[in-house]
């Protein structure tokens, strides 16, 4: 089938009719196929087991000598706060090693510069009346549900190949005290699959903000998460925001949660040492310290099997076939129809797709009818609403290949049906 936007009135309604009676055949099928979620199939679980029962009652002391079953070591023990600075290329003293959730983290932190302000001589942010975070979209939906929960105002910025639109962004925080704070997934970015450039990273870290407080909270959730043997280079935030001068700037967070296990991983704030220390204070009224035995057990299971890197290898090995399937569906199916474009990442977890205008919550509607579930249309910007209602997250991780097959041919399926629908429409009036 060629273009769509080429057929003849007649050709339309004859597609039309078939994509409405291949809809029904798919509803016989009583179908339950689910790509909402960037979940980590069973397989991938899997290359992770051994870990559980690594560690015996005699080797629970870390190198110097700390007992993990014990109270102490706030920020982390020191090989999980080295293997985190590794893979982020900063100072181990510069990480703080958490539980299994860095969105936890991202959660109180933010809960903590509300009641209690960013450094020492900073007011709270609930002092303002209001106060403001951007929101490149399309972007991370749980990024946006913390914001609405605490009651923080979104502004949503464009997503460019290259990261965040630097003319919109730089022309806001320059004329608003009052906001605060940037969500960036830096690398292999959701849902988009962009690795942010050197030019925005630079203007990220040195641009001029009327809030002296203002932050960057930099998801760095796919930092080695590659699909392919040439994965894209990111360069370092903290780094940039100390030449520039601006050294607090820049919040990182990473986890494993997509490495080892999501339910039982650890995970890591990392920034300036001011930022730091002043963390580590406002935590010893929170906690004790997260999970030792368990830090313990990665370091030890990525030592015993040569390095994560080689973990991830047998995660790409698993995912991207997975990508390739879905990019190839695409394709196929919709490559010379002009109604859809997409993305094809060179890493993470997601595929964007953006249908025509207006057609994106009723590709969601038509899935749901025949028993594939995918994320909410307009997930991917702030309060839900994308204002063109276009934007479909794909997440292929989770479903066997044979599921995906199906899967993506329902959705292609439906995007199309969702744009003849409304040439048909037009037609009539």
């Amino acid at each position: 089938m060629s273009n769509v936007n080429e057929l003849t009135e007649e050709q339309l309604y004859q597609r039309y009719e078939q994509l409405k009676a291949q809809l029904e055949r798919y509803k016989r099928e009583n179908m339950t196929l689910d790509m909402s979620r960037g979940k980590p199939s069973p397989d991938q679980l899997s290359l992770s087991e051994e870990m559980l029962a690594l560690l015996t009652a005699d080797e629970l002391i870390t190198d110097d000598g700390l007992d993990t079953r014990n109270y102490g070591q706030l920020d982390g023990i020191p090989e999980a706060k080295s293997w985190f600075a590794s893979i982020l290329e900063v100072a181990p003293s510069q990480v703080i090693v958490g539980g299994n959730s860095s969105l936890s983290t991202m959660h109180d932190t933010v809960a903590r510069g509300l009641l209690k302000g960013v450094e020492e001589e900073a007011k709270p942010w609930s002092s303002y009346p209001s106060i403001k975070f951007l929101c490149p979209s399309p972007g991370y939906d749980r990024h946006f549900a913390i914001c609405e929960f605490l009651g923080i105002d979104m502004i949503p910025v464009d997503m460019t190949n290259e990261g965040p639109n630097m003319d919109q962004v730089e022309a806001l925080v320059l004329e608003d005290e009052t906001i605060k704070g940037i969500w960036c997934v830096p690398k292999y970015s959701n849902p988009e699959g962009v690795t942010y450039s050197e030019a925005v990273v630079k203007r990220l870290a040195s641009m001029k903000t009327k809030a002296t407080d203002f932050r960057i909270f930099w998801d760095n959730a796919y930092v080695i998460h590659h699909l392919t043997d040439t994965p894209d280079s990111l360069v370092s935030i903290l780094e940039e925001a100390k030449k520039a001068g601006y050294p607090n700037r820049p919040y990182v967070f990473a986890s494993t949660s997509k490495v080892t296990f999501p339910g039982a991983g650890i995970s890591a704030f990392v920034s300036s040492p001011d930022n730091i220390a002043f963390t580590k204070k406002q935590l010893s009224f929170q906690t004790i310290g997260a999970d030792k035995i368990n830090q313990l057990r990665h370091i030890r299971f990525f030592e015993k099997i040569g390095g994560v890197e080689e973990l991830m290898k047998k995660h790409a090995a698993i995912i991207k076939p997975k990508f390739d399937l879905v990019i190839d569906t695409l394709q196929q199916k919709l490559g010379n129809k002009n109604i859809a474009t997409w993305t094809e990442p060179n890493g993470g977890y997601f595929i964007s797709v953006n249908t025509e205008n207006g057609c994106a919550a009723r590709v969601v509607a038509l899935c749901k009818e025949v028993g594939l579930t995918l994320t909410g249309a307009g997930a991917t910007y702030p309060y839900g609403k994308d204002p063109l209602d276009r934007n479909i997250r794909i997440a292929p991780s989770f479903p066997t290949l044979e599921e995906l097959h199906k899967a993506m041919n329902v959705f292609c399926d439906c995007v199309e049906l969702a744009a003849i629908e409304g040439k048909v429409e037009k037609s009539k009036a």
